[in-house]
């Protein structure tokens, strides 16, 4: 299409006076700009550039990225959201949502893959049609962090306690979203190992399976705290970007559910397996940072975390148990000690725990005063959205 020029002549009373203005060229409107992507960028594998990300757990139903923005006074780095694989269009559309929402605030996506069908639902196909799904939201500028089958050393999920059918099925959808998505990375994040090996839940492997088995990692017939948690289930360097967990404060020894204040350095000492403290002696565990962190060199990510605060129980206020647990987590000298602990993602909920019987208040911006204590001095290794910097036109 050729392009014209349209000229405004104004013309004078008095005298006639030519006068070109308001000349503009008009034709075709410009396309924006492609975006460019480089999942490589700062060493690959969706790292910031210094520091850690900081991200949040939000409430889909009822809350949005933009509106906890304007409560942090930040833009998280990282939007959390879950679903099921294999996913229906429903599902999918619920991911697009979010993942509409971190674009607009320039931020990224934790998913969440959560098998419920069982491990062996997760074929071939499933994982192509996830990476695929994964390199449309990388076209539209929205890194994504891969967290497939989360806590699978626990004996609550349909997808716990089955180290080799995991694996396999880690590793099908790891080397799919390697394939497709290359603005995505996988996590690897098993829960925390207190409390192993979570005797009573539906999924608990049983004496004389080949899981148990494979589980028997002190080989003494038995399944006992003694045992590796976390080993038997790790599915290869070569296959995971990022090792994670989550680690909360749940207050003091079983039952839980009391509102107790945090005793000092409980957080680093559950990252590093020395914790012995008010919630039991678990000392046995392996250091999580240390092995994987160090040993495999990989970059560590608390993938969730809060403090419990159960409103109807009494106890210690919410602000003295959430503050004494931020300043810990979010501590100005924590990098210094980890260096490779590169991302912690807030839990931002009010729901019911069926652990404790009650309602748990885990969030730190909806309470005025809580809100102004935990934005008073955030770390200055922390990093929001206004750092994710993958993709320019």
């Amino acid at each position: 299409m050729r392009w014209v020029r349209v000229c405004e002549v104004v013309v004078a009373t008095v005298m006639l006076v030519s006068v070109a203005a308001a000349c503009t060229p008009t034709g075709p409107p410009a396309r924006p700009a492609a975006l460019v992507c480089d999942g490589a960028k700062h060493g690959g594998r969706l790292l910031p550039s210094s520091g850690a990300w900081f991200g949040v757990s939000l409430g889909w139903d009822h809350d949005r990225v933009a509106d906890y923005a304007s409560r942090l006074g930040h833009a998280p780095a990282v939007d959390v959201v879950f679903v099921t694989l294999p996913f229906d269009a429903a599902e999918w559309q619920h991911v697009e949502d979010a993942a509409g929402q971190a674009a607009g605030s320039g931020g990224m996506l934790l998913l969440t893959l959560e098998p419920r069908a069982g491990l062996a639902a997760v074929t071939a196909e499933v994982a192509t049609t996830l990476a695929a799904r994964l390199a449309g939201l990388n076209r539209r500028g929205v890194p994504v962090f891969v967290r497939f089958g989360h806590e699978m050393n626990g004996s609550w999920y349909p997808w716990g306690q089955q180290p080799a059918a995991y694996i396999a099925a880690f590793r099908r959808v790891a080397e799919a979203v390697r394939r497709g998505a290359p603005l995505s990375a996988m996590v690897w994040a098993p829960s925390y190992g207190g409390g192993y090996p979570f005797a009573g839940g539906r999924n608990l492997a049983h004496p004389g399976t080949a899981d148990f088995d494979a589980l028997d990692s002190d080989h003494d017939r038995g399944l006992t705290m003694a045992d590796d948690p976390y080993a038997p289930y790790y599915p290869g360097d070569d296959v995971v970007d990022w090792v994670g967990m989550s680690l909360y404060h749940w207050g003091a020894r079983y039952p839980r559910g009391a509102n107790v204040v945090p005793e000092p350095a409980k957080f680093p000492a559950m990252l590093t397996g020395s914790y012995a403290g008010t919630a039991g002696d678990e000392r046995a565990l392996p250091d999580f940072y240390g092995r994987y962190g160090d040993g495999h060199g990989k970059p560590v990510a608390i993938l969730e975390t809060a403090a419990l605060y159960a409103p109807a129980n009494g106890g210690a206020p919410a602000l003295a148990i959430k503050q004494a647990w931020w300043r810990q987590v979010l501590g100005p000298d924590l990098t210094r000690r980890f260096p490779r602990l590169r991302m912690i993602n807030w839990f931002e909920w009010r729901k019911y725990e069926p652990e404790v019987h009650a309602v748990v208040d885990w969030t730190v911006t909806r309470d005025p005063a809580q809100r102004t204590a935990f934005r008073a001095q955030p770390p200055y290794w922390l990093r929001y959205a206004d750092a994710v910097d993958f993709c320019r036109n």
